[in-house]
């Protein structure tokens, strides 16, 4: 521990002691996802089970609501339902991070928590920070405990990499096969031209998880956006899994509606076996989903956490402005393949967290109140609208096959219309929590996630429906603590 760290470690500890204070006092703070105690978060960092706990670290700027320099915020439970906040677990606090932990991952291996990240460096001067001036060093932090992370070591840096990579090579996520390891991390690659850029995911491989190769380069058959942001890769029921965050690529009508793009790639082999790309699926349809991590727990489940946020968007979160906070992560959802496509479903756990049931039909509308956090199921075969605190509605049109979230009005903070498409609806699913909503249709075939800020704690929910059934449960906080060493 150096004096940056202790200094770190106090200034943080006094913003986060003075925001619990305020904890119940706002209203838009969610009840059953993991925010901030204070200030910024965004990338889901670190997922992992270890030691009969889960551990969600996330990337995090406790003095800057609209984003400064980046640390890991620590959060860990035994069951996705109560959780212990335990402080920010890695500063920039090295000549190697100074700028940022930014994100990574962690490899669990003899009873060791090791975690990966890119440290980032912005050297001062006339710089575009794409070609030149900026420093992607990764960085591995160890642990024997998942509490105390004091051995960090720069592992590689710029000269590490391919020389045609830009400065933009990061997020770091490791995995073992046999004997080796490997890595990936995103990357964008300089192109024949000024201003083709392309996107590509770069693998390495290791021996003893700290001296790293490069084994192969992967990228789709034409360009696909300038920078791939946040790889992951993962298999998933015999598939082979390539997700990634691209950016710069271009809406096509309701597709790829966001800034930047989440979604995945199937590969027809392993990554590490000269594999070809599938198509490009997106994750999530909604306004506020990014930079999603994957692990698999002790049940054997690949669950998947998200950044309930949007980079760059012209939207905006007014907790940063009346609240001093910023920005969630989305609950866990179990993942599956199946009918050629990944199937996302709210963790089964987060079942706990109901309370009374009401059951029902519709043969023309239904109307609850004084709701904040709350399920809905809805089975429904034919059209249908939803909603939410008046300005947010949810609806389906099977002549047009779109399921379509709008919002405006003050709700909104400058959201507007998300849509995809559904060939046949049979049942829709919300998790409601304060001021984000998760909407699963058809048992996760389509996911779509945004935040909305309605005036008041409770508000009003209708359904409209010719013929349908619905499952209502309000929902009870998660149980969050501060941790033994806060």
């Amino acid at each position: 521990m150096n004096a940056m760290n202790r200094d770190l470690m106090k200034l943080v500890a006094e913003k986060e002691q003075n925001a619990w204070k305020k904890w119940d006092e706002d209203h838009w703070r969610p009840g059953f996802h993991l925010m901030p105690v204070t200030g910024w978060l965004n990338d889901p960092n670190g997922l992992c089970f270890y030691k009969g706990d889960y551990h969600v670290f996330f990337q995090y700027s406790p003095f800057d609501e609209n984003g400064g320099v980046k640390f890991w915020g620590h959060y860990k439970s035994k069951n996705l339902t109560e959780w212990k906040y335990l402080g920010a677990a890695l500063y920039a606090d090295q000549p190697y991070d100074c700028h940022g932990v930014y994100s990574g991952s962690a490899y669990i291996e003899d009873d060791t928590m090791y975690l990966y990240y890119t440290g980032n460096v912005k050297h001062l001067g006339d710089y575009d920070y794409v070609n030149n001036g900026r420093e992607s060093n990764t960085v591995l932090a160890v642990s024997k405990d998942g509490l105390h992370f004091e051995n960090k070591n720069c592992i590689m840096t710029n000269k590490n990499y391919p020389p045609d990579c830009t400065c933009h090579v990061r997020d770091p996520k490791v995995w073992r096969e046999h004997d080796r390891y490997y890595m990936v991390q995103g990357a964008r690659r300089q192109g024949s031209a000024p201003g083709n850029d392309f996107g590509e995911v770069l693998v390495f491989e290791s021996v003893d998880k700290v001296n790293w190769q490069i084994r192969d380069r992967i990228t789709s058959e034409l360009p696909f956006g300038y920078m791939w942001e946040c790889p992951d890769y993962f298999p998933l029921d015999g598939m082979n899994i390539l997700a990634v965050c691209p950016q710069g690529v271009e809406s096509e009508g309701i597709r790829y509606q966001n800034l930047y793009q989440c979604g995945y790639f199937a590969a027809d082999k392993k990554i590490t076996s000269r594999c070809r790309l599938g198509g490009f699926t997106e994750l999530d349809f909604g306004f506020d989903f990014y930079a999603p991590q994957t692990f698999q727990d002790e049940k054997g489940r690949r669950v998947m956490i998200g950044w309930a946020g949007m980079p760059d968007a012209d939207y905006e979160n007014p907790t940063a402005q009346k609240e001093n906070w910023q920005h969630c992560l989305s609950v866990p959802r179990v993942l599956e393949w199946k009918n050629g496509q990944i199937y996302q479903r709210p963790a089964e756990e987060l079942q706990m967290l109901r309370q009374e049931k009401i059951t029902g039909e519709i043969a023309g509308s239904y109307v609850k109140k004084d709701l904040s956090m709350y399920e809905l199921e809805l089975f429904v075969t034919g059209g249908f609208e939803i909603r939410i605190a008046e300005d947010l509605s949810i609806s389906y049109d099977p002549v047009s096959r779109k399921v379509v979230l709008s919002l405006h009005g003050r709700l909104a903070a400058g959201r507007t219309l998300r849509a995809v498409l559904v060939d046949k609806m049979e049942k829709i699913h919300l998790l409601v929590d304060n001021s984000i909503l998760e909407i699963f249709i058809n048992e996760g075939e389509k996911v779509m996630t945004t935040r909305f800020y309605p005036n008041e704690r409770v508000h009003e929910m209708m359904i409209k429906a010719d013929n349908g059934k619905f499952n209502l449960w309000r929902l009870n906080k998660m149980e969050f603590q501060k941790g033994s060493i806060y």
